[in-house]
């Protein structure tokens, strides 16, 4: 995938290489000189990934990229640090300070681009948006409780000595796992992270491991690392999924936040995953009921009307009304009404199959809808939803008991009509309900 990257350096031939390297596989490129051309370039230009050199003229690398993370659109912005400076405490330090990953100068071209590309696709398009998903949620706290990370497709021998030396450094539980109990773990019981082995002669089996893992349903989203010889072995392994691709030299401290770190990022996206299906179900659904609500009841109803149409076949729509709900409110309160609007909304869809639909379309008005019914099947249904309703008093909170009705306009939708239709004549049968005495159903005489 292309992005606009933005490039941090004061040496004009290192930026003229890198950006030539990056438009041969169509990325655009934005240059900055300074740490302060840096910042001002992340707010205007708005790039999708940052290679900064950590000598600036200006300030130091790691200041430019403590202030990046500070910034609204920086916090989640992938950040490559590019340095000449071969101190293992640097790139220990870099890291610390935000950075998504580091390369050593003269680095390998073909490795950063697929680090490139493995950093884009994890991208959240909503990053940066005025209206992003989570912007009613509160940012959470760090994740400082135990995670569980499996070395995988190890020696028996090198990963016992690997788990001693990094087990001091991480508050995550470690485990050695052959690959057959890796992949057959229980659902709900698969690790935080996996730290597979690609040296020597495992490159193969490795590789396997890991397209297995991003193919599994409960694994897909894992934190993976791969332990890889070269560059050439690190490439492939980017752009076959892995989050982080480690040499062997690298420094245990460094190892032990590698993977700290990648944990707390699978951690996140999966937090961010979660609010997101929070955030799609509370669009469509009445938070009081638990019924869907009038959004996604309309569009279902355009489904049920082409469905109708490829089957032939009738559906049927029935609104409901609960009778004189304004005098529970009144006489009881509204924490009463309430519940009466809950235990209603439970007992109407206690009768209904999976494929039926039910929704709530207003303060005591329901929606249902009944596919491929008639008249006959559907007015059965509708006198049996007004007993369930009647025959059983509601207990309320306060011990009394209330005793409510419904009142049902029923109308057939037609093969080739809109639903649209169908709701209002459901609408003008419930009216008539109403009008002769409620605790009834009506059928809209044009459905005869």
């Amino acid at each position: 995938m292309a992005g606009r990257i933005l490039i941090v350096d004061d040496v004009a031939t290192n930026r003229i290489v890198l950006k030539a390297r990056l438009a041969a596989v169509f990325h655009e490129s934005v240059l900055a000189t300074t740490g302060a051309e840096a910042l001002d370039c992340l707010r205007l230009d708005r790039p999708d990934l940052v290679l900064l050199d950590l000598e600036l003229p200006d300030m130091h690398g790691l200041d430019v990229l403590r202030r990046l993370r500070a910034e609204p659109g920086g916090r989640r912005l992938p950040v490559i640090v590019l340095t000449a400076c071969t101190d293992p405490d640097t790139h220990l330090a870099a890291l610390m300070a935000g950075a998504d990953d580091v390369f050593r100068k003269p680095h390998d071209q073909h490795l950063l681009l697929a680090r490139i590309r493995s950093l884009l696709r994890r991208i959240d398009p909503d990053e940066g948006s005025p209206f992003p998903a989570l912007a009613l949620q509160e940012h959470g706290s760090p994740y400082d409780w135990p995670g569980h990370i499996c070395l995988t497709a190890f020696p028996p021998a090198r990963g016992q000595r690997l788990i001693r030396a990094l087990s001091p450094l991480l508050l995550h539980r470690l485990d050695l796992l052959d690959r057959r109990t890796a992949l057959l773990a229980p659902p709900g019981s698969t690790a935080d992270g996996y730290l597979i082995d690609a040296t020597d002669d495992a490159t193969a089996t490795a590789f396997a491991l890991l397209s297995e893992l991003r193919a599994s349903p409960d694994t897909r989203h894992a934190a993976i690392a791969l332990l890889t010889d070269g560059p050439e072995t690190a490439a492939m392994a980017c752009d076959l999924g892995a989050d982080e691709v480690i040499l062997p030299a690298t420094p245990e401290a460094e190892l032990a936040f590698r993977l700290c770190a990648m944990v707390n990022r699978s951690r996140d996206a999966a937090t961010r995953r979660a609010h997101l299906r929070d955030n799609i179900r509370l669009a469509v659904t009445d938070p009081l009921t638990g019924l869907f609500n009038r959004r996604y009841a309309l569009r279902r109803m355009g489904e049920m009307s082409r469905a109708a149409v490829e089957a032939g076949q009738p559906y049927a729509v029935l609104l409901a009304d609960i009778d004189r709900f304004k005098q529970v409110n009144d006489r009881h309160g509204h924490a009463a009404g309430d519940l009466v609007l809950t235990e209603v909304a439970r007992r109407l869809s206690a009768r209904l199959s999976p494929a039926d639909l039910i929704a709530r379309i207003g303060g005591e008005e329901f929606l249902i809808a009944l596919p491929a019914r008639g008249r006959t099947e559907a007015g059965g249904m509708a006198r049996t939803l007004c007993q369930d309703i009647v025959t059983a008093p509601i207990l309320l909170p306060s011990g009394q008991c209330v005793t409510v009705s419904i009142s049902i306009g029923l109308a057939i939708g037609r093969p080739g009509t809109l639903p649209d239709d169908a709701v209002e004549k459901a609408d003008r049968a419930l009216l008539e309900a109403k009008l002769q005495g409620r605790n009834r159903v009506i059928v809209h005489r044009s459905a005869a």
